[in-house]
């Protein structure tokens, strides 16, 4: 088993190398500079959009653009904005932070072309319902000669849905109700998969409305708790901000004449875990945007830019304000009964030597804020954020199998789904997470493929809307 895993390792090192991570970010920059920096320049529009599609415009399609883009962030808003930015700091240094920045800026022209196209480009299967993503705008955007990779794209997708979207998820919602509320993993395991398998049984239809009210309520809650630690630390808040600046080019950890390497460390795991958490660039997005009520690519495509926004810049920030702020949580020596200090992105426990998750380091950053609630706000934000990533990858997997083998297979998809959701929490999912994470990773190069080749549209559209 153990060499197995170091041999999925290897791959997973190799497809998530510096190859892919340059593809993704300069796929981004390239869709930056070929749109003017549009999406920068209309971030305020992109609010206004998303006000205006609280109902949707008349149009066909499944569900509001406001809705399209809560379907996004459930799945998009996760372990990653928790975990993920833990991860990044304690391994990469605040400096990581940085780079998830700047992965998020190019990322949200990523993921304004994948919207675009998605609409463009969006089919009507056999039921009435739309569908689209990378399969789609492959397909019908290159043309015949292209389909293996649409094919590609959606196989890996269906597949990677089962563990990143799925199995890790649910694995995680238990951990975290167990570890806070000490709810045992099968409760979790039963309740869970009945609610899932409630919310499927309405489709994206109703997976909309479900993120549609869950993500805000969420977003709101977590970022709320870390918002009030950080006004009560406000005058601390300029520091934090120079530090996540200065140690993006100089990381003090990079003494003795390392800084080379510890400079792109910190790029590596801050472009990495960026793209873990707003998934800019793996094509995921766009199906859920081809639902949309809408006619217009254009403006479905300002409002899915969005999603990259609001999870890196706004949740993925507020997470890491809070880890530095808080930097260092008490523990009680046993032996002295004096308390001891640690960094709170550091990895290792001070009393017993052994490594702290990355969830730890953020539930203790949190809890030395607000010590009577602060832990609550991360198990219970873990938690519904798993849950709601459970039912947005539920769509896209099963989207790209319908691509696969038709409408016939969805039944037979969604009780697969179940069952997974039911089994995960009660078993050891390392070997899956390595599995998905390579999965995931291989979703990206044929979409990223088909954005770049399918730019000229995206600029030509774009230019014409707002010239107008």
């Amino acid at each position: 088993m153990e060499s197995i895993t170091a041999i999925l390792n290897n791959i997973n090192g190799f497809v998530w190398g510096p190859v892919t991570l340059i593809l993704l970010v300069g796929t981004g920059l390239f869709l930056m500079v070929g749109l003017h920096f549009m999406p920068l320049r209309r971030i305020g529009t992109a609010f206004k959009f998303l006000w205006q599609g609280r109902k949707g415009d008349h149009a066909e399609g499944e569900i509001s653009p406001f809705n399209a883009l809560m379907t996004a962030l459930s799945a998009t808003v996760g372990t990653g904005n928790i975990v993920g930015v833990a991860g990044a700091i304690a391994i990469g240094g605040p400096g990581a932070i940085f780079w998830m920045w700047i992965t998020a800026l190019v990322g949200m022209a990523t993921k304004y072309a994948e919207a675009v196209l998605a609409v463009k480009y969006r089919e009507v299967d056999e039921d009435g319902n739309h569908q689209g993503g990378p399969m789609y705008y492959i397909k019908n955007g290159l043309g015949k000669n292209w389909s293996w990779l649409a094919f590609l794209f959606a196989l890996f997708g269906a597949i990677a849905a089962f563990g990143i979207g799925n199995g890790v998820q649910a694995n995680a919602v238990a951990n975290a109700l167990n570890q806070g509320f000490t709810v045992p993993n099968w409760i979790t395991a039963i309740v869970l998969a009945t609610l899932t398998g409630l919310v499927l049984l309405g489709g994206i239809t109703r997976i909309g409305k479900i993120a549609g009210k869950l993500v805000p309520i969420m977003a709101i809650f977590y970022v709320g708790g870390a918002l009030i630690i950080i006004l009560l630390n406000l005058s601390s808040v300029p520091d934090a901000i120079g530090m996540i600046v200065k140690e993006a080019f100089s990381p003090s950890a990079a003494a003795g004449g390392a800084v080379g390497a510890a400079i792109m460390l910190a790029i590596q795991k801050g472009v990495a875990r960026g793209v873990f958490s707003n998934e800019a660039g793996l094509g995921t997005a766009p199906i859920a945007h081809a639902a949309a009520k809408t006619n217009d690519p254009v403006k479905q495509g300002t409002i899915g830019m969005l999603g990259t926004f609001i999870d890196t810049i706004i949740i993925c920030t507020m997470t890491a304000l809070v880890i530095i702020l808080m930097n260092g949580w008490t523990t009680l020596d046993p032996e002295t009964g004096k308390t001891i200090l640690t960094n709170a992105w550091t990895q290792l426990d001070p009393l017993t030597g052994e490594t702290v998750s990355h969830a730890a380091i953020t539930s203790n950053a949190f809890s030395q804020g607000l010590p009577e609630f602060g832990k609550y706000i991360v198990t219970l934000g873990l938690a519904f954020f798993a849950y709601t990533t459970i039912l947005g990858w539920s769509f896209y997997g099963e989207r790209c199998a319908e691509y696969l083998f038709g409408i016939k297979v969805i039944p037979i998809y969604r009780i697969l789904w179940v069952l997974v959701v039911l089994i995960s929490p009660m078993v050891d999912l390392k070997i899956i997470w390595i599995i998905a994470e390579i999965l995931n990773g291989l979703m990206a190069i044929p979409n990223l493929i088909g954005l770049l080749l399918l730019s000229p549209i995206v600029f030509k559209i774009t230019r014409d809307y707002y010239s107008n």
